[in-house]
């Protein structure tokens, strides 16, 4: 009898065991680029120049009856987050990037096992996850990485089919420039510990996102755009000239490329 009860408890032990789920393997990869934050000067005249390139202001987040972040949708995964600037943090530009995660918990075990101090997963005042971990040093000190994980019932996931105003030049975010002080060496960083993956020769700084999102990442010289944002969007540029060109809107080309500049001399990039 004391066999066959050993027996059953190992049997129930085990059917517990196999039914609980797998545990989750660290990855990597990330669903692309989710969000690119940028202070201004002023918020309604940033806000106002990009609604004129066709993008919406989807929602923003406020404080004692200020917003303190507003954002521009370019589609149902992807943001440009445009903060005001105050007395206390008065320098305009580029803030920070933020990737999607899949997996947030994963893609943060996975920097954990690779040496890096990402914070704790929590969740977010748009009611996300998010986690942020420091990377190259930049021109405002060393870079703030952020990532997320879009949750049910957050502000983003509320707003999925909504809000992707019908006269967008471009519908997607392809590639951001970072500015740093060392580009060989940040590039490395991002290669050796958060696996992003070289784009051309050795030592060249264009990195592809870990996953199958097919964005790049380019590591800039700080003193070639200093605090600016570089950000890329997928277009056509002939159709793109002439919108531009009937809204009244000043750009330049650079090759293949069609360059305008924000209100504060932020370059959005068509390309």
């Amino acid at each position: 009898m004391k066999s066959f009860a050993l027996s059953m408890t190992l049997a129930c032990c085990t059917s517990i065991l196999l039914a609980q789920p797998p545990a989750t393997i660290p990855s990597p990869e990330l669903a692309g680029i989710a969000h690119v934050a940028i202070r201004v000067h002023d918020l309604s005249v940033s806000t106002a120049f990009y609604e004129k390139l066709g993008f919406v202001r989807a929602f923003a987040l406020s404080r004692d009856g200020a917003v303190y972040e507003a954002f521009i949708k370019l589609n149902d995964h992807q943001f440009i987050e445009l903060y005001p600037a105050t007395p206390k943090d008065s320098q305009v530009g580029f803030l920070h990037l933020c990737f999607e995660g899949r997996n947030l918990q994963s893609a943060h075990d996975y920097y954990v096992a690779k040496g890096l101090t990402p914070t704790p997963v929590k969740t977010a005042g748009a009611g996300n996850l998010l986690f942020s971990m420091l990377g190259p040093l930049s021109p405002t000190g060393l870079q703030n990485m952020e990532y997320t994980q879009y949750m049910h019932g957050s502000l983003h996931s509320r707003d999925v089919g909504q809000h992707l105003g019908e006269k967008r030049i471009a519908l997607r975010m392809i590639s951001v420039a970072v500015a740093v002080n060392d580009p060989i060496g940040a590039a490395t960083f991002y290669i050796d510990k958060a696996s992003f993956i070289q784009s051309g020769a050795a030592g060249h700084t264009l990195l592809s996102i870990p996953g199958a999102a097919g964005q790049t990442l380019e590591m800039v010289p700080a003193a070639a755009l200093g605090f600016k944002a570089r950000v890329t969007l997928a277009a056509d540029t002939a159709v793109a000239s002439a919108v531009l060109r009937a809204r009244g809107i000043s750009y330049r080309r650079e090759g293949d490329s069609l360059l305008v500049d924000d209100p504060d001399g932020n370059q959005i990039v068509f390309r």
